[in-house]
């Protein structure tokens, strides 16, 4: 009878604890053979996707729609990140709010500011004094590293690094993974380099200055309709620079990010007789991965300029 009732409650226990492992694996957010990585916003998403393909649970704090500068955290978005193996932010002041959240979290969390290693394009003084005094912060860079290719290139390092060492069992597959983009973003780069030197027009207008890297890359000069930090509407004294330098450089199109209002750079496309063309910045998550939109970008940019 002793053994009996022994043998019940220990079938009961298994039953029970099978049931349990089909409600985590069922829910899939329990799935222990991968690492759990949440980022602030789209951008790390998508570097992050590559280097850890199918190694990784990825969450994204920052909703699509919604500028990673401007979001506010919540109580739950800090016990998330908590509970993660790593976390991903780009840095340079793109996430304000970083610095607090990072005062909190569990020590054992990977942390990974990806833009560390880029070497910054330092905004002007009026742009940091607008930026301050809307933000309430500093903003010295500029915090688009990841539209860059060789500083993407950076950004995609520190994350393969990171994995690597929340996951050294894998290693060779994350190697392998960065060894890929890299190869793949070098092979972009060359050619478009090669391509935009041989072009006289170098002028590139866009309706918000988040390429300064990309720029840099190629060679290009930006003038923009709204500033580093987007900060509203330009005045008409800026208006008027704009379309000045616009028709002195011959300029065929006026590049908007996605998912924004376009009517400045529409007003300003009319007065000069240019086009308005969207262009990726991956804030928001699309139909491209980071490279097929960054080359789609490229050709349209270069399309344009010839």
């Amino acid at each position: 009878m002793k053994n009996k009732i022994i043998l019940i409650v220990i079938t009961i226990f298994l039953f029970t604890l099978n049931g349990c492992d089909s409600k985590e694996l069922s829910n899939g957010s329990n799935d222990n053979s991968k690492i759990d990585v949440i980022v602030t916003f789209n951008p790390m998403r998508e570097l992050a996707e590559y280097i850890g393909g199918d190694k990784v649970n990825i969450e994204v704090i920052v909703p699509d729609g919604v500028e990673a500068h401007d979001f506010e955290l919540k109580a739950k978005d800090i016990m998330n990140i908590s509970k993660a193996d790593m976390f991903v932010y780009n840095g340079f002041n793109m996430e304000h709010w970083v610095d607090k959240l990072l005062e909190t979290i569990d020590k054992d969390t990977v942390i990974v500011e990806a833009s560390q290693g880029v070497d910054p394009i330092i905004v002007s003084e009026e742009e940091k004094d607008n930026h301050d005094n809307d933000h309430k912060h500093e903003g010295g860079y500029d915090p688009h590293t990841w539209l860059g290719l060789s500083t993407a290139i950076v950004q995609a390092r520190n994350i393969k690094d990171a994995l690597v060492k929340v996951d050294g069992n894998n290693k060779d597959y994350y190697e392998k993974n960065f060894n890929e983009f890299n190869k793949e973003v070098n092979e972009l780069l060359n050619e478009y380099k090669t391509k935009f030197e041989l072009l006289e027009n170098k002028s590139f207008v866009t309706g918000h200055e988040a390429f300064s890297y990309f720029c840099r890359d190629f060679g290009l000069e930006q003038s923009s309709v709204e500033g580093v930090f987007a900060e509203g509407e330009p005045t008409p004294k800026k208006m008027k620079e704009l379309v000045d330098y616009c028709k002195k450089n011959g300029v065929k199109a006026i590049f908007v990010e996605e998912n924004i209002s376009t009517k400045v750079s529409e007003t300003l496309a009319k007065e000069v007789g240019a086009s308005v063309e969207v262009i990726h910045t991956l804030e928001s998550r699309g139909e491209k991965n980071y490279i097929d939109a960054m080359r789609e970008n490229l050709e349209k940019v270069y399309d344009n300029l010839k």
